[in-house]
């Protein structure tokens, strides 16, 4: 149907089904159009386009980690740390944890989606 020039219009909560069947997708929040863009564009719109998460095996200081480069988030929670950014900021960890002989473990690194895109901008905590 979108072949032929048909628009369709999806409700859903469903943010991964809107990001694999979406053109463009309009974030509603309160009742306001919250943000109008392609799903590729409000993921990049998110905090951060790659989260990395570890629990590290030494303590690392907040200051060590708020410099790194394309930070944009960091969170702690039960002694995991949580970062949003860039590649570029993948690569920075990996190099600060090395050079203070830290291991992360249960390390994940992963793209943003476009449900932390949506919690983003409706501003949503998970």
């Amino acid at each position: 149907m979108r072949a032929g020039g048909v628009t369709v219009l999806l409700v859903t909560h469903f943010m991964e089904e809107a990001q694999r069947l979406c053109d463009r997708i309009a974030v509603i929040d309160k009742g306001r159009v919250a943000a109008l863009d392609t799903p590729d564009g409000l993921i990049r719109r998110s905090a951060g386009s790659t989260v990395i998460s570890f629990t590290p095996s030494a303590p690392l200081d907040d200051g060590d980690l708020n410099v790194l480069p394309a930070l944009t988030s960091v969170a702690r929670k039960d002694g995991r740390i949580t970062l949003s950014g860039s590649d570029e900021t993948v690569n920075a960890v990996i190099t600060l944890l090395a050079r203070n002989h830290i291991t992360a473990h249960q390390l994940r690194v992963s793209d943003a989606t476009l449900d932390d895109a949506f919690l983003d901008l409706t501003e949503v905590t998970a």
